[in-house]
């Protein structure tokens, strides 16, 4: 295997700091650094950019990154242990890492990046999606990042790029097609992370476009499909009831049968659900 850069190969890294995978924090370890290089490189041209990482362990994708042209790294690490090992790679890209040891779902990394922003991570499986849905809802659009490149169980990368009548469409492909571009662009196989997970993995890229591709109050349109999902078996006309008594009237006015389910309604009907129901 070819090195990216003159630090040790991350078996050696992780052998030397002791970084056994934890499980309760939901670690697995990219230890291909030309993988990780690839999955840089999938996230565009990094030249001039600051990068947000989020669970980089051992540091493999942040060798990758930063090898890849990345103008600064900002890398939350909530595991101590890894600490040293990415003080390893900062010494060896100086001034361009900059680690913070804490819990990415309280931490606001704003005063850390100067933009343009782009954020690139192998998430811990036990929060990607609630940092995803995070980073997909902000207050602004556009928002402070211009890409996201996100490593996730297939399964959530399926359902973020599901299409309507799928059983993999809900909430979490509606809500990053409504503001992005979402693709898989990479499989990862269980036999590339150490240790392996029981299930495959996928890396889903995100472009953020300028606004929504139908308007909607964002807080208004994550509440109506959250509603809808939550009984998806449902006809629309029961599972939305909670909304508002007129709901069928609403659903008719947004061109949607109150005998539909959730899973046969697109997103232009659902952002026209969404004003109907916020008009009232």
């Amino acid at each position: 295997m070819s090195q990216i850069d003159a630090l040790p190969p991350l078996r050696t890294v992780i052998e030397t700091h002791g970084i056994a995978a934890k499980k309760s924090l939901g670690q697995n370890f990219l230890l291909d650094l030309n993988l990780t290089a690839k999955i840089a490189r999938l996230a565009g041209d990094l030249t001039g950019c600051d990068i947000l990482e989020v669970g980089p362990g051992p540091g493999g994708l942040t060798r990758g990154l930063l090898s890849e042209g990345a103008r600064r790294v900002l890398a939350i690490e909530k595991d101590a242990r890894c600490l040293p090992a990415l003080a390893e790679i900062s010494t060896a890209y100086p001034g361009r890492l900059t680690v913070i040891n804490g819990d990415a779902l309280a931490i606001d990394p704003l005063e850390h990046l100067t933009p343009p922003i782009r954020i690139c991570a192998n998430l811990p499986y036990n929060i990607g999606t609630e940092l995803l849905v995070r980073w997909l809802t902000p207050d602004v659009w556009p928002p402070i990042w211009s890409s996201l490149t996100l490593m996730f169980q297939r399964e959530v990368a399926q359902r973020i790029t599901a299409t309507p009548g799928s059983k993999a469409y809900g909430r979490l492909a509606l809500l990053a097609q409504w503001r992005t571009d979402a693709s898989i662009v990479l499989d990862l196989p269980p036999e590339a992370f150490s240790p392996p997970p029981k299930v495959s993995s996928a890396v889903v890229h995100f472009t953020a476009l300028p606004e929504p591709r139908f308007p909607a109050n964002a807080k208004m349109l994550s509440h109506v499909v959250a509603t809808a999902f939550n009984q998806r078996r449902k006809m629309l006309r029961s599972s939305l009831k909670g909304l508002s008594p007129d709901i069928e009237d609403h659903l008719r006015a947004s061109a949607i049968a109150p005998t539909d389910r959730a899973e046969q309604i697109d997103l232009e009907r659902f952002c026209a659900l969404t004003r109907s129901l916020s008009n009232t």
